[in-house]
């Protein structure tokens, strides 16, 4: 059980790999693969220390887990608190995860003060992994903004040539939406009393305040997911990162804009959630439809699964909104607690698949130094082990049966059928359309003739990038064959959730 445990696992799994980033950092690049090593033994071991969060979780009650909770700024009675339910815990043991593929990929590739590069993503992962762990208003919203400077010098320093641009905008969309959710915080503060997040659950709001609140919350959230039509600084920021800060911001990153969607923007405000769910669910199709369409024309490779990424979060947008949807036109919520835990388990599929795309999309880089789809052709014919793994990954997140990308897809349809059948048809489009770019993409790169002498000179991938892929291939398909124990630990978080957002939080005037 998690009470039982008293060594402070969340502070660990934040502190640790900061800490541990910094002294790789201090160590610098002098010393070479001792250097690389000392990143990944801090890497595997945050990994270590976030089993426990899985193997000891409770999935029988919806309450935090692993609470710590520590008086910070008596004055403003801001409080160090961390806790975990079964919606935020899983993200935190794939942060863990992701990064010691991170800096497993980053082994021979990055040469150029790769010291910064690997701490960089160290001290990224104990931020990221405080992002789903605080439980108070202020340490949510420090570490949510903290973790972008990290980001910020992976693309600015090693990335590609329009790096610069790519940067300030990445950092102005992203910062510039979270001030909007720094001032509907402060403002929860003088209603309440209380930086507490769980507190804010509670308090009774009109719905002109809610929706103004909801209003702001979207403004942060929507950017980092990101939604249409602020979705723009994410095809650049993908093209212009290096292969690891592409990985992170599809796998983890992304994730942070929809899980405050289920921390604030749902519990805070349910009233004007319900109001303004119609725009949420335009806004979720039109990701999922016209994104789809924007992908099939891209010649790079990484924009294409960027915008990939932007249509499979429109599913995870749709999902958590169809409940409302489902209770209007039913008066129940049969179906309802589908649509979000698929949204939910697409989210943590789509943190496997993606980063194994781009990474796939880093091996070739690596070895000709181009992303364009015209330049290669041919590619199983040289690197048939590579070919066979990246068809693999093209085909999960085309959403074929048996890998995790079906998963998630199939309950918010299921669940997009109990609210409404054309809402359900569009969202199926995605699979019709996911195939289409992704295939078209994967014909063109890895079938074929040889495309030219460069491909024709082309290595198959070594022992190294062999074993990184297989062990994301590997959950890939677990998930995809047997996403019972990942859909366990959501469901009472996910059940609790519902009965909460379908409560109307309108003080009743007397």
């Amino acid at each position: 059980m998690a009470d039982a445990l008293t060594f402070p696992l969340l502070s660990a799994l934040i502190w640790f790999p900061v800490i541990g980033g910094l002294l790789v950092l201090w160590v610098g690049n002098r010393f070479g693969h001792l250097t690389r090593g000392l990143a990944m033994l801090i890497a595997v071991i945050t990994l270590l220390l976030s089993l426990p969060l899985a193997m000891q979780f409770d999935t029988t009650t919806a309450a935090m887990q692993f609470e710590e909770k520590w008086l910070w700024i008596e004055r403003f009675g801001v409080y160090y608190h961390l806790g975990v339910d079964g919606i935020s815990m899983p993200f935190i043991v794939l942060t863990s995860f992701i990064t010691v593929i991170v800096v497993w990929a980053a082994w021979e590739v990055i040469q150029d003060r790769f010291a910064g590069y690997l701490a960089a993503f160290l001290i990224m992962t104990g931020l990221m992994n405080g992002v789903f762990a605080a439980l108070d208003a202020v340490l949510f919203y420090i570490f949510w903004e903290a973790q972008l400077i990290p980001m910020f010098l992976v693309i600015g320093i090693w990335g590609g040539p329009n790096r610069i641009y790519a940067t300030i905008k990445f950092f102005l969309y992203t910062f510039l939406g979270s001030v909007f959710m720094l001032v509907a915080l402060l403002w929860l503060y003088q209603q309440g009393e209380s930086f507490s997040i769980l507190a804010m659950h509670e308090l009774p709001l009109a719905l002109n305040a809610q929706i103004w609140l909801f209003v702001a919350f979207l403004l942060a959230f929507a950017v980092k997911v990101p939604m249409w039509p602020v979705h723009t600084w994410l095809p650049d920021a993908h093209v212009e990162a290096p292969t690891g800060g592409s990985v992170v911001l599809a796998a983890i990153m992304l994730k942070m804009g929809a899980y405050g969607f289920l921390r604030f923007s749902l519990p805070i405000a349910p009233d004007a959630a319900r109001e303004l769910t119609d725009l949420m669910i335009v806004l979720s199709l039109i990701a999922v439809v016209y994104i789809g369409f924007v992908a099939l024309v891209q010649k790079d490779m990484k924009k294409l699964i960027a915008y990939s990424s932007i249509s499979h979060m429109g599913f995870v947008t749709l999902g958590f909104f169809l409940p409302f949807v489902i209770y209007s036109a039913n008066g129940n919520l049969t179906g309802a607690a589908l649509g979000v835990e698929g949204a939910i388990i697409q989210m943590i599929s789509h943190g496997f698949i993606s980063g194994a795309m781009f990474l796939s999309v880093g091996v070739l880089y690596d070895r000709m130094h181009s992303r364009q789809i015209g330049d290669y052709g041919g590619v199983a014919n040289t690197m048939p082990a590579f070919a066979a793994f990246m068809m693999l990954f093209a085909m999960a997140n085309s959403g074929l049966p048996g890998t995790s990308g079906f998963v998630g897809e199939f309950m918010v349809i299921l669940s997009a059928f109990h609210a409404d059948f054309w809402i359900a048809f569009l969202a199926a489009s995605t699979l019709i359309l996911g195939a289409a770019y992704t295939l078209w993409m994967v014909k063109r790169v890895v079938y074929g003739k040889i495309g030219n002498d460069q491909v024709a000179a082309l290595k198959d991938i070594d022992g190294r990038e062999f074993s990184m892929l297989a062990v994301i291939a590997l959950f890939v398909l677990a998930m995809g064959i047997y996403p019972k124990p990942v859909v366990d630990v959501l469901h009472v978080s996910v059940a609790n959730l519902l009965e909460h957002v379908m409560l109307s939080k309108i003080p009743l005037v007397p």
